[in-house]
């Protein structure tokens, strides 16, 4: 039976330097520091394993410390990011029925139907196969 793959929460800061601080929430001691987020994190692996025998193997979930502002503006931008991914989504659905009804339905050719809808001809054909 495989074991299980623990998981260790590791909380990132900035310093009054500028660095960012990593440490592993219930890991007394565990503790590294990067000019980075990325260079911090891969830090704190090998700090880790000072402190435990999986740390190699073991899952390592962030939670980086920023200011209430700055983590507002993020959760709104998340949220506005999904709200365009659907949009996204939607406006595909709609450009494939109406490059089949330009170039099938009516018969334009895929430089007409790319004109029409203002996209290249590569896309138009892109979509026409898809």
């Amino acid at each position: 039976m495989a074991a299980k793959m623990k998981t260790y929460t590791v909380e990132y800061e900035r310093d009054e330097s500028g660095w960012w601080v990593a440490s592993v929430k219930g890991v007394r001691g565990c503790h590294t520091q990067g000019r980075t987020i990325d260079e911090a994190r891969r830090r704190i692996r090998e700090a880790l394993s000072l402190f435990v025998k999986d740390a190699g193997r073991a899952k390592l979930v962030d939670d980086v410390r920023l200011p209430a502002g700055v983590r507002r503006k993020m959760k709104v931008l998340s949220s506005i990011r999904r709200a365009v991914d659907v949009r996204q989504a939607k406006a595909q659905v709609l450009a494939r029925k109406a490059v089949d009804d330009l170039t099938k339905g009516m018969g334009l050719s895929l430089r007409d139907a790319g004109r029409l809808l203002g996209l290249s001809h590569q896309r138009v054909q892109q979509l026409a196969r898809g």
